[in-house]
């Protein structure tokens, strides 16, 4: 009697590790934003951070720093890189460019016309002078 509580425990046990698996992970907040949105979800994080790749034709590491503990990973939160706050910087700009000048240009609910980074990089990491 005792082994089939016992086996039914471990089966019971074995069965919830086992559906755990397939759980999908908790989402990361985004640690440090100081002008996007603090409730960013990651898949919108991941759209601004490719078109800022595209745009300026970098890598990540053009403005985030490398882990101390681990030079092969990013440290995202850190502001060690100045081009990370440059990058702050252009995103307020281009916010008021866009809010002052092309506020009323809208189409679908967003602005028909706007400043991004890419209107003066080119994809290059500076833009021509």
């Amino acid at each position: 009697m005792y082994y089939k509580k016992t086996i039914a425990i471990a089966l019971i046990s074995g069965l919830a590790f086992s559906l755990s698996a397939f759980m999908p992970p908790p989402e990361q907040k985004a640690k440090n934003l100081k002008v996007l949105p603090k409730n960013i979800s990651h898949e919108e994080l991941d759209k601004v951070m490719d078109n800022f790749k595209v745009a300026l034709g970098v890598r990540c590491g053009f403005c985030h720093a490398p882990m101390k503990d681990n030079p092969k990973k990013m440290d995202f939160a850190s502001d060690e890189k100045p081009e990370k706050e440059r990058a702050r910087e252009m995103m307020r700009m281009t916010e008021k460019i866009n809010k002052k000048y092309f506020h009323n240009e809208m189409k679908d609910g967003k602005p028909f016309m706007a400043v991004a980074c890419v209107t003066c990089h080119n994809g290059k990491s500076e833009p021509a002078k």
